[in-house]
């Protein structure tokens, strides 16, 4: 019963991926696309921690861990790149 579920929360969950994909390829303007590829690594980090779940196995916690840090570094990234039209901010004497 609990792996029937953990499968079905699986495929919603690519279900869902593939609904954000389609929001980053689409999507009518930029905030719309950074928020679908949020989206997407969230999800993503879910459906690793259901696999390592399904498998009763703990090797992917760190993945999980990484993924989650390199997402959110993203989406800062480009929300600054959005409001300030740059990522690194060079200070100038003149």
């Amino acid at each position: 019963m609990k792996e029937t579920i953990l499968l079905i929360s699986l495929t919603l969950f690519a279900l869902t991926i593939m609904v954000a994909f389609y929001r980053v390829l689409r999507g009518p303007s930029m905030p719309d696309r950074v928020v679908g590829l949020d989206m997407i690594g969230v999800n993503l980090l879910s459906m690793i921690a259901i696999i390592s779940i399904v498998l009763k196995t703990k090797a992917f916690l760190e993945v999980i861990l990484i993924l989650g840090i390199l997402s959110f570094i993203g989406t800062i990234a480009f929300s600054k790149y959005l409001e300030r039209g740059t990522i690194v901010e060079r200070k100038s004497d003149h």
